[in-house]
């Protein structure tokens, strides 16, 4: 529990800072804006493409892992869809918070993997990622879909993300030499990219709740936080997998969502106040639900 503890302070101390200088008014918004769009189309797509690139992939395990994780998120939207005739939201809410059941927050994970496993986590977490994001992407767009004439291809097919995961799977696939001074510059590239990503998610957080939605919140903070990795934990057991692979999927399907959940919802004209206390929420609580996670796991 010490060695559990000493990994998620140092994330829950930058997620809290964030949010503190947000709210002082210190740095204006344009600053967390300009923070937000280097850490998404630059350092973190480095890092990605830098880690997986120079390192060989166990794609036995490996896809045992995608398909866990293909598993759980099909539930989660399965349990966001219950909601419907459970709590009743209105067409409105429920094609907004619907991406809370099953998105998740990047750079906490890679925070959190990368200070359990090392580089191998950092790499299982992204090959999981890589696989799952696009999932994501196409159930919360096509949820919002009514709200938007966006195409769901040209933005999976331009997201920074989903580019550096395959890219550095396929150059590692193929087993091309990486030179050192590339290497070098996309781990310099990535080092920042884990403490601007947790300041920039702590910066997004709000924690407004309104009446009667505070129960539609309550009900997809607890899919988010235990419904979703207990059933992950459930099919890593059945597959058989161990060590970073094993922590990968359940920590993924453990984590809050995604701020950025916010931003596609209040881009696509949908209920950006509730996901935002959603999101807010979820992050909090899961300060108490990851180290019982981690406990379970045997960190």
């Amino acid at each position: 529990m010490a060695e559990t503890i000493a990994i998620l302070l140092p994330i829950i101390a930058l997620i809290g800072l964030g949010h503190l200088l947000r709210r002082s008014g210190i740095f204006g918004p344009d600053l967390w804006s300009g923070i937000e769009r280097l850490v998404y189309y630059l350092l973190f797509p480095a890092l990605l493409f830098g880690t997986l690139a120079s390192r060989p992939i166990d794609l036995g395990a490996g896809g045992l892992m995608i398909l866990v994780g293909f598993g759980f998120m099909l539930g989660g939207m399965l349990l966001g869809l219950a909601v419907r005739p459970l709590l009743s939201p209105s067409p409105h809410a429920f094609a907004s918070i619907f991406q809370c059941g099953f998105r998740f927050n990047t750079y906490i994970g890679l925070a959190l993997l990368g200070g359990i496993h090392g580089a191998d986590g950092i790499a299982a977490f992204a090959l999981l990622a890589g696989f799952v994001i696009p999932l994501a992407n196409v159930a919360s767009v096509w949820a919002l879909a009514r709200h938007t004439r966006h195409a769901i291809l040209p933005e999976l097919a331009r997201n920074p993300f989903i580019l550096a995961t395959f890219g550095g799977l396929g150059w590692s696939a193929l087993g091309l030499p990486l030179p050192d001074i590339a290497l070098s510059t996309l781990l310099f590239l990535g080092e920042p990219a884990l403490p601007l990503g947790l300041l920039a998610t702590g910066a997004a957080l709000t924690f407004t709740l309104e009446g009667r939605r505070q129960t539609l919140v309550a009900y997809f903070v607890a899919v988010k936080l235990l419904a979703v990795p207990a059933l992950a934990l459930g099919l890593t057991l059945a597959m058989g997998l161990t060590g970073a692979y094993l922590a990968a999927a359940v920590l993924l399907a453990a984590l809050p969502p995604a701020s950025s959940a916010y931003i596609l919802a209040a881009r696509m004209g949908g209920d950006g106040p509730l996901v935002a206390a959603t999101v807010g929420a979820a992050t909090v609580m899961a300060a108490v639900s990851l180290p019982v996670w981690l406990y379970v796991l045997g960190r």
